[in-house]
């Protein structure tokens, strides 16, 4: 029996531990250690009150066919209307002999796209469409201003050499300050001429004013039967578990220990034992405050890079420096209860109390320093303890472990979020909040500059160590989706079931050049 250790029970580690026990159990002797006492990582859902937030938002599409099969084993699709969808009379496409969410928990439910741009107290369609709203909001000059600008990035290609670059091929000067520039600065913490167009490529791929165009034609006339691509845009639905992410992965988890699987929480890995060989021998973690070791014959890691390198021994000074240098950036979500948001749905969708059907507002604004709201009753109403009267929603901000906004005090940042919201005309007072939270989350999202330059050098190193498999967003320092930190697992467990060293395939999910959110269709 082989023993494989895994660093991390998030989608990446747990999706791993699954596969290799649902293939052979009496195979795989499978432990996870995990530093937290939460199941699923940044995929986590947490509770407060009555209530349910969903850390970062996620979306359960994907253009990768295994994935979803896997999440819809896990979770069935619905096959009775959910709460929001009976009270609002709403038609879906329901899973023949799917479960039934008033009856049960374990039920994946299919949700409406919707996200927005709040710019100047106006909304804009994400991804930005050319739609009369979008031309009446701008006003005549901008749109003009704005077009002009698109057919010089046209004609004069600027080298893609930063993420500045990147955008402004792809929309024009005009509408990259609009709409790119202070939010990716936002997000980074940088401004987008120092951030490398890998992250451009990783996250906008199949994005562009031509895109736009064509998906607006598309939808005017009757689509080709030869038409082979959907860009995001077009992906008007999702899956989502009743209870948020971290049910799912909580149910996998459950899964995984019913397999025979062992799952170690507040197990933080400290050491990673390596011989000159080029294998990995063992693990010290911290459990309880005192360090215990871990033998293995195999290991992965979805761990943070820059930890993982700083917890082996004799790593050569080169490769450690470029570990250490692979930049973060850090997350904070403030919960709000609210009787009511002070904005107007003026769409034709229909939602709970006739708020604004969102799942996401990105907020454009530098005024602010927040990024994005998200309003949970429309992720899923089960989220929120009272759908009908009250909106529960999450206020995302971007910032770096150990800075003022970080070291604030929970209350010291309810208070700034607070100030913020009723500053850009989403509330009234303050008076209008009833509850709140807040969470942070370390190194949230991987970041795409200083040493990141050098990241192939150091992936050539992890690779030597022929034992050791890097997974999942923070395992490769690449911002994977949950779908793509899944793949990385798949293809890890492939490997190991055929004996395979090259971790080749293991690094290349979500390297191709088509949008990540984009599904070919036959």
């Amino acid at each position: 029996m082989k023993k494989i250790v895994i660093i991390g029970a998030g989608p990446a580690g747990l999706t791993a531990a699954f596969e290799l026990l649902k293939r052979d159990a009496k195979e795989y002797q499978v432990t996870i250690l995990e530093e937290t006492g939460v199941i699923g990582g940044i995929s986590q859902t947490v509770r407060h009150g009555g209530n349910r937030m969903d850390i970062g938002g996620h979306r359960f599409f994907s253009k990768d066919d295994r994935v979803m099969q896997w999440w819809q084993d896990i979770m069935p699709r619905q096959g009775k209307p959910s709460f929001d969808d009976i009270k609002l009379h709403r038609e879906k496409q329901l899973a023949k002999d799917g479960p039934d969410p008033a009856e049960t928990d374990r039920v994946m439910l299919v949700r409406r796209r919707v996200s927005r741009i709040y710019y100047k107290r106006k909304f804009f369609d994400y991804p930005v469409t050319m739609k009369p709203q979008t031309i009446k909001n701008m006003g005549a000059a901008t749109t003009i201003a704005a077009g002009c600008s698109y057919l010089k990035a046209s004609v004069h290609k600027l080298p893609e050499d930063s993420l500045e670059n990147f955008y402004i091929n792809r929309f024009g000067r005009k509408l990259y300050s609009m709409f790119f520039e202070g939010y990716t600065e936002k997000l980074w913490g940088r401004h987008p001429r120092e951030i490398s167009a890998d992250w451009g490529s990783q996250r906008v791929k199949g994005l562009s004013i031509r895109a736009v165009l064509k998906d607006m034609f598309s939808k005017i006339g009757p689509k080709k039967k030869n038409q082979k691509h959907v860009e995001t845009s077009l992906i008007e639905e999702f899956y989502y578990p009743k209870y948020g992410p971290g049910q799912l992965w909580e149910t996998a988890a459950e899964e995984v220990r019913k397999m025979g699987g062992t799952i170690q929480m507040h197990s933080k890995v400290t050491q990673i034992h390596t011989d000159a060989k080029g294998k990995v021998l063992s693990l010290t973690y911290e459990k309880d405050g005192k360090p215990e070791t871990i033998e293995g014959d195999i290991f992965l890691s979805s761990m943070p890079v820059k930890d993982l390198v700083a917890g082996m021994n004799d790593v050569p000074a080169e490769m450690a420096k470029i570990a250490a240098g692979l930049p973060y950036r850090d997350f904070v979500t403030v919960g709000l209860l609210l009787d009511k948001l002070n904005l107007k749905n003026e769409t034709d969708i229909p939602t709970l109390g006739n708020i604004v059907p969102d799942c996401w507002i990105y907020v454009q604004d530098v005024g602010v320093k927040l990024g994005r709201i998200q309003i949970f009753n429309n992720w899923s109403p089960y989220m929120v303890q009272d759908p009908e009267h009250t909106v529960w929603i999450g206020l995302e901000y971007f910032c770096a472990e150990g800075d003022k906004f970080w070291n604030m005090s929970d209350q010291e940042c309810i208070n700034f979020a607070v100030k913020e919201l009723v500053s850009m005309g989403v509330i009234s007072s303050p008076s209008d909040v009833k509850d709140s939270h807040r969470e942070r989350i370390k190194k949230a999202y991987p970041a795409y500059f200083d040493t990141y330059a050098q990241i192939d050098d150091l992936i050539a190193y992890l690779n030597r160590f022929e034992n050791l498999f890097c997974i999942g967003r923070n395992g490769q320092h690449r911002y994977n989706n949950m779908d793509h930190s899944m793949a990385t697992a798949f293809e890890a467990v492939d490997n190991i079931c055929a004996g395979k060293t090259d971790k080749k395939n293991v690094w290349n999910v979500n390297t191709e050049k088509e949008y990540h959110e984009e599904k070919k269709e036959s």
